[in-house]
């Protein structure tokens, strides 16, 4: 499972997403980015939408070879985007790519999104590893969806990624509208909007009579500054928010160490 030799400092892009191997998305992603280097793609076999940053223990993990991209070389994994991110460092690259994409996702992973995203999840754990990384997402969940803006706005910034030796840590989330390319207005670097789904659970029956949950809700932002991903999504802009895996409060942290007794 060893990898071809690159050529001299070719930059090696790692390749993941949460909607499957086969998702448009991910071929879009694929396309954009392999003028920058040697692309290779690690992802699941079926959609994994929603998995957050789950990964697999107690079963085993297979890795196929898929011809999907032609001569870039690509596996299929059984396991989830960090699954993929994992493996693909051990098994397939043997080395820590100089650049981990995830993506492109079908449908937003703004706001509150990031945290159940698989997509934002792959990003993350690479990150964790230091490897800079981008999630990238467009707010169609059309399989037709018109990924050209958000393929030319990808390509834009994985180059930037590539040679201006950002922090190894770095992690972007980057929504793109489902608007035509030349409606987009360039980047916009946010915060992460408070908005979040009022969610219920509608109850129906199944044909035995028994009773079932679909998990229902609407999208609602409480956040009306104008310097967040949701304002700008909503005035054409790709949305960039640079997010971390350090969960501490910081602010927090100082209040409770002067005012816990102990």
């Amino acid at each position: 499972m060893a990898m071809a030799k690159e050529a001299g400092d070719e930059k090696i892009i790692l390749i993941t997403n949460d909607d499957g191997i086969t998702s448009p998305g991910i071929a879009a992603l694929v396309e954009s980015v392999k003028h920058l280097g040697k692309v290779v793609v690690v992802a699941p076999d079926r959609p994994q939408s929603g998995m957050g940053h789950a990964i697999t223990i107690g079963q085993p993990l297979r890795l196929h070879p898929s011809k999907l991209f032609g001569d870039i070389e690509a596996w299929q994994c059984t396991g989830t985007p960090v699954d993929c991110v994992k493996l693909a460092v051990d098994k397939v690259l043997h080395r820590k790519p100089d650049m981990c994409l995830s993506g492109i996702n079908h449908g937003p992973n703004h706001s509150i999104n990031v945290i159940y995203s698989g997509t934002m999840s792959a990003a993350l754990e690479a990150a964790i590893e230091g490897i800079p990384s981008i999630g990238l997402s467009l707010l169609d969940y059309s399989v037709e969806a018109d990924f050209s803006g958000a393929q030319q706005y990808a390509a834009l910034l994985a180059e930037q990624v590539l040679h201006k030796h950002f922090d190894k840590h770095l992690c972007l989330n980057v929504n793109i509208p489902a608007v035509p390319a030349e409606l987009l207005q360039g980047f916009k670097v946010c915060k992460q909007a408070y908005a979040k789904y009022q969610e219920e659970f509608a109850e129906r029956k199944d044909p035995t009579g028994k009773n079932y949950y679909w998990l229902t809700g609407e999208f609602v932002n409480f956040d009306k500054g104008q310097d967040t991903d949701v304002w700008a999504l909503e005035h054409n802009y790709v949305s960039v928010v640079p997010v971390q895996f350090d969960l501490t409060h910081y602010q927090l942290k100082e209040k409770l160490e002067k005012s816990l007794k102990h």
